[in-house]
């Protein structure tokens, strides 16, 4: 199984179950790993043969930032049905970090994997 990965995809959204969340846009992070083969795209040369993951995150910003959901474990379960329904993709691991919503902690978020490999 090839891997496609997305690292840091950041897209600004209304996130959270708090009154003072739902007022401000916050900054949410992304990775993806998406099972893919990759082998015809690597002997032809071209992107039409393979997911694209500049189409994926241009997806993937457009539904975030219009989203207005309360929990990250809503958001990943959308995101691993965007990248299955959408692209075609057997197996997803979608993580989503919401970078400093509990203090004293750097970041806090959810992984979730759907399909098989």
């Amino acid at each position: 199984m090839d891997i496609l990965f997305v690292r840091e995809l950041k897209v600004d959204t209304r996130i959270g179950i708090y009154d003072w969340e739902r007022q401000v846009k916050q900054t949410v992070l992304i990775d993806l790993e998406i099972a893919a083969d990759t082998h015809a795209a690597a002997q032809s040369d071209k992107v039409e043969q393979t997911i694209n993951y500049q189409t994926v995150c241009q997806r993937l910003v457009s539904h975030i930032s219009a989203s207005e959901v309360e929990l990250v474990e809503t958001l990943a379960e959308q995101i691993a049905d965007i990248i299955r329904g959408e692209f075609a993709a057997r197996w997803v691991q979608v993580t989503v970090h919401k970078p400093a919503a509990v203090r004293g902690t750097r970041d806090v978020g959810v992984r979730i994997e759907r399909g098989t490999d």
